[in-house]
């Protein structure tokens, strides 16, 4: 069994007290490093017990004054945090709790950095004063307490960078989204090449120390500038190569991170190395691998499948249980299919299926629905499931208009049409069994739609809507009586209304097609304007005539008059 870190553990145990503890308790390690920097600099001078203790009992004084004003600060700002982690957990609470404990170690930087500043200046005045030293050895003591104290300052920023990962951990778990930072506010690159020459320094000046014999002012100016010549010449070297060996591979993978962003899957991060970073960069890439496998799965998954209904299946709203739904069917059905099928081979009645297909699908994404089967020359739309939309009924009719008006008059694979529509409701969920779902709707609904379709071959009219659909219609879509009906499969009589249709114009060399209609929000797209009518008159089917396969209007399958001729 794996023990959490001390950190972790002692998070756990402290909760919403942590931050101010920890802090409390980390600050404290400055009378440590004051203390031992009163010791070094007693090397270099000749004093007696008494004004040791003297300058220690100062330094300490001033370093507990200095800590005690940089608790008072930083505690102000822990407060959003310390209220997130005693339960206020909204959005915006962890947005912001977020930010404290990620910006505390800099902003301690930023904010507080001249108490450390003023502690240290005061501390060498009355150190000078105190051994009654010349005031020329001012100005070294000071650079050489200064190093110490950006030591100091360095070591309570990476412990408390470290002290906060606990945190975060539980605060990016409670984030809505991941959080995404553009540009880094203290890069990887000043942390090290700040950092590392300034533990050579000091490193050098405790050797310096251990290893002189006494030699005042002169000799700790020797020491300190040796150790900034050997730490800016020698070592800074090897530092900004350490530097390079660290950061190389980490920029590779950042450049690899955003080419995955834009969709990129194809190209892999060099391994360049047999260390942690290799090993990080081979497991990136059969990341990479991974995500272009689901890449190549998502496609083909949003070619077999409506790119709403795969949204609404990952969303949170999705029931798998179905759900009972208002909505509108538009069912698609090709005119004496067996007569064509009959006279093509296999890959060619596929092709033309596949050519009417692609003129169907735009026509219905356009006006909101999603196709939810094709099943065999027939294909089903629905217009409101599995997302609702308003006035789904208006977009269904509007819908078959143009679908009728556009495959009819271009006739796409050879094919023309008839469009059955019918509201009501339904259940929409996932039918299946042993691991093979498809997302559908199920009802009544559906069947009548497919029925009233059925009748179009006996009316003539290439649209049939029911009275359920009519009854929710807007006023500006304008439709004729057909009367009450038998339907195949159904006791009762049925009303149904065909919807006026602009006359479409014949295709063909040289010749262009009315637009299909245009926005489906917009009212009225059942009453575009004849074609070639400058009076923009609509076309009604005469009484009577009509039959499916008359080629008498130029593809609509039926001939027409216009109102008042």
């Amino acid at each position: 069994m794996s023990h959490p870190h001390p950190l972790t553990w002692l998070y756990r145990k402290l909760g919403p007290r942590y931050p101010a503890a920890f802090i409390t308790v980390e600050l404290q390690t400055a009378f440590l490093v004051a203390a031992g920097a009163v010791a070094l600099f007693s090397f270099y001078y000749s004093v007696s017990g008494h004004d040791f203790l003297r300058v220690l009992a100062v330094t300490l004084a001033l370093t507990a004054v200095g800590v005690g004003f940089v608790l008072m600060r930083v505690m102000r700002r822990l407060v959003p945090l310390q209220e997130w982690l005693a339960g206020a957990r909204s959005s915006e609470e962890s947005a912001q709790a977020w930010h404290t404990a990620v910006d505390l170690p800099i902003e301690m930087v930023r904010r507080d950095f001249w108490v450390p500043f003023v502690v240290t200046l005061v501390t060498v005045v009355a150190s000078v004063a105190i051994l009654e030293l010349s005031w020329l050895s001012f100005f070294p003591i000071l650079l050489a307490a200064l190093l110490v104290t950006a030591y100091a300052g360095t070591l309570h920023y990476l412990a408390l960078e470290l002290a906060m990962r606990p945190i975060l951990f539980d605060i990016n778990s409670a984030l809505d989204r991941p959080v995404r930072i553009d540009r880094p506010v203290v890069p990887l690159r000043v942390k090290l090449l700040g950092s590392l020459p300034l533990i050579n320094v000091i490193t050098g000046m405790v050797v310096a120390a251990l290893t002189s014999d006494g030699g005042g002012t002169d000799a700790l100016t020797v020491a300190v500038l040796i150790a900034l010549f050997v730490s800016f010449t020698i070592s800074f070297e090897l530092t900004v190569l350490l530097t390079r060996s660290i950061l190389r591979p980490i920029e590779d993978l950042e450049a690899a991170t955003e080419r995955i962003r834009q969709g990129r899957f194809d190209e892999h991060v060099p391994v360049t190395t047999s260390d942690e970073f290799g090993e990080l960069s081979s497991a990136f890439n059969q990341m990479v691998d991974g995500l272009a496998e689901r890449e190549r799965l998502r496609e083909a998954f949003g070619t077999y499948l409506d790119e709403e209904v795969a949204s609404h299946l990952i969303s949170e709203d999705f029931e798998p249980g179905g759900e009972e739904l208002e909505v509108s069917l538009v069912f698609i059905d090709v005119r004496d299919f067996t007569t064509a099928a009959s006279e093509s081979s296999a890959a060619e009645i596929v092709a033309r299926l596949n050519e009417l297909f692609e003129c169907i699908v735009p026509i219905v994404a356009r006006h909101r629905g999603h196709i939810d089967q094709f099943i065999g020359d027939a294909v089903l739309a629905v217009f409101g499931a599995p997302q609702r939309i308003p006035r789904h009924a208006d977009r269904a009719v509007q819908c078959a208009i143009e679908l009728a008006r556009t495959i009819n008059s271009r006739r796409p694979g050879g094919f023309e049409v008839g469009v059955g529509v019918n509201s009501g409701s339904v259940v929409a969920g996932s039918i299946g069994g042993a691991g093979r779902l498809s997302f559908s709707v199920i009802g009544d609904a559906v069947n009548l739609a497919a029925r009233v379709q059925d009748s179009t071959r006996e009316t003539g009219d290439p649209v049939l809507i029911t009275g359920e659909t009519r009854a929710q219609l807007s006023e500006t879509i304008e439709v004729e009586p057909r009367g009450e009906r038998e339907i195949r499969g159904y006791d009762r009589r049925v009303e149904l209304y065909a919807p006026l249709i602009p006359v479409a114009l014949k295709t063909g060399p040289g010749s262009e097609v009315s637009d299909p209609l245009g926005d489906p929000t917009a009212g009225g797209l059942g009453r575009a304007p004849l074609p070639g009518d400058g009076l923009g008159r609509r076309a009604r089917p005469g009484p009577g005539v009509g039959r499916a396969g008359s080629r008498q209007d130029g593809g609509l399958g039926k001939t027409h008059t216009l109102p008042g001729s």
